[in-house]
């Protein structure tokens, strides 16, 4: 089975990514990085999925897969953005994250509240090859938490496209439900014929 180094330490991400590529390349494994973290210092979600990918394939010798991602709110002019890990300071505190959005934009009503997920997935191999995929997935942003699911901004991202009388947030979604639909599932799809080399 051929194999492809996932940069990231974030356990939640593997998971969801090997479920995501599982479905369409179940003869590619995904293994974790257990790498040293290189300093994120793009400004786009592309330049920060490529500096990541870089390292991983540089220290493991193996294809590399990164992605970067978060959530864009209109009424804050597309933030958090690519700064949705770290919104409320660097210790990447989902919840403190979370109450901070809610607190920003507290006082604003729908139709307002639109935002969207966005994924950007780098794919570098160890000879120096490098392609980036984008997946965008719109919604709006709840007036509070519901839901255990997922992780990150999931409890207050109401996903477009549901029944408005079952409307429900991605943290109230299963596994399955999110990775089909997600932001990373959509890049991924775009992704796909780019492993076929693999």
């Amino acid at each position: 089975m051929a194999q492809i180094v996932l940069a990231t330490h974030n356990a939640h991400k593997v998971a969801e990514f090997q479920a995501i590529v599982a479905l369409t390349r179940p003869d590619l494994e995904v293994v974790s990085y257990g790498g040293p973290e290189p300093v994120e210092d793009g400004t786009t979600f592309a330049e920060n999925a490529l500096v990541k990918a870089r390292a991983a394939a540089a220290h493991t010798g193996l294809p590399a897969l990164a992605d970067d991602s978060g959530v864009c709110v209109d009424v804050l002019g597309g933030s958090p953005g690519v700064f949705s890990a770290y919104w409320a300071g660097h210790a990447k505190d989902d919840a403190a994250n979370v109450a901070l959005l809610l607190d920003q934009i507290a006082d604003i009503t729908d139709p307002h509240r639109s935002a969207h997920y966005a994924s950007t997935i780098a794919l570098v191999t160890p000879e120096g090859d490098e392609h980036t995929v984008e997946g965008v997935w719109p919604g709006r942003i709840a007036l509070e938490p519901r839901g255990d699911g997922g992780f990150g901004y999931d409890p207050v991202f109401v996903p477009e496209g549901q029944d408005p009388a079952d409307e429900r947030t991605v943290g109230e979604w299963t596994a399955e439900e999110k990775n089909a639909v997600s932001h990373r599932a959509r890049a991924f799809e775009r992704l796909g014929p780019l492993l076929t080399a693999l």
